[in-house]
């Protein structure tokens, strides 16, 4: 406080001068260099204030209080656009899952650009970067045994010819009984479930009742990790600012074990499998849409590593 009355007292003229980044904005030695993102919106509506409000505008905000304090500021996002909720909408507006990828682009773009939205660079995750550096992630860890292969039962709609991926199945939850519970997980009760565990299920495109059928897939070995893992929260909880219910979710996946999880689906909308015997699937939106902000940065600039492999800047 004794410091702000003093700098007020003392007028703008002694302010320092206003930090001017080059283009790209790159980290700088000797300076404090800040990466702010925000949670990537689904690609597949029209975002409305609840939306802004609740990630694009706060870290907007924050890029703004970073940037008046002279701290060299990159603020990147973009849109969600692989996974089953496109293909959902596509199918909805007949369009296919590109055409609907770049309607709600572009309204996304322009409704932030209205919002005066201070991205540095706003991109999507359907690029030739995404595919790189996501299919380079998956062949490292393939290439550092944290992959395994296995069959699963899997829900299949025999009236649309296919494998049904976790959003086109919908049902009775087996935890809490809420009725339309998604394939992947209860939004009610927030229980994790394979699509085969729930109870009256149904196909989301014909209404028809779905058959159990194997299929094979890919799993990330999670339980191989849990051990690093455990360490490197106990670490970051206490050196870290997470809050209470960040720390009570993350220990609550620990408490129960973490389980292997699949990282593959019998899509079309999505990223390639490059591996033998999986080239016919793409990965599933939660190994994959992460990853859209190192491409997203990629994209802005090939120099994108010196802001994610650099923890000494």
């Amino acid at each position: 406080i004794t410091a702000a009355v003093d700098a007020w007292s003392r007028g703008a003229a002694a302010l320092p001068e206003p930090w001017q980044p080059q283009h790209p904005v790159l980290p700088v030695e000797g300076r404090r260099n800040v990466l702010v993102t925000s949670a990537l919106p689904y690609v597949n509506n029209v975002p409305h204030l609840g939306n802004i409000i609740g990630c694009v505008l706060s870290a907007d905000t924050f890029a703004r209080y970073c940037r008046l304090r002279n701290w060299n500021t990159l603020y990147v996002c973009g849109t969600d656009e692989y996974g089953t909720a496109t293909e959902t909408k596509a199918v909805e507006e007949g369009l296919t899952p590109r055409q609907i990828c770049d309607k709600y682009n572009a309204i996304h773009t322009d409704i932030y650009q209205w919002f005066n939205i201070s991205f540095d660079y706003f991109g999507r995750t359907t690029t030739p970067q995404q595919t790189r550096i996501a299919q380079d992630i998956f062949q490292r860890l393939l290439a550092r045994g944290f992959l395994l292969e296995d069959t699963v039962e899997q829900l299949r709609c025999e009236d649309c010819q296919q494998f049904l991926a976790d959003r086109f199945v919908e049902g009775t939850c087996p935890f809490c009984s809420y009725e339309e519970a998604r394939g992947d997980q209860c939004d009610k009760c927030g229980k994790l479930i394979n699509a085969v565990e729930l109870k009256n299920p149904q196909c989301k495109l014909c209404r028809g009742v779905p058959v159990v059928k194997p299929t094979r897939h890919l799993f990330l070995d999670l339980p191989k990790l849990e051990e690093r893992l455990e360490a490197w929260l106990e670490q970051s909880w206490a050196t870290g600012d997470w809050t209470a219910n960040a720390r009570y979710i993350t220990r609550s996946w620990l408490r129960d074990g973490l389980k292997p999880r699949c990282i593959t689906r019998d899509l079309q909308w999505g990223t390639p499998v490059p591996l033998d015997g999986f080239r016919d699937k793409v990965f599933y939106v939660w190994f994959d849409a992460p990853i859209g902000y190192l491409s997203i940065t990629a994209n802005y600039t090939e120099q994108w590593e010196r802001w994610w492999k650099n923890p000494q800047q």
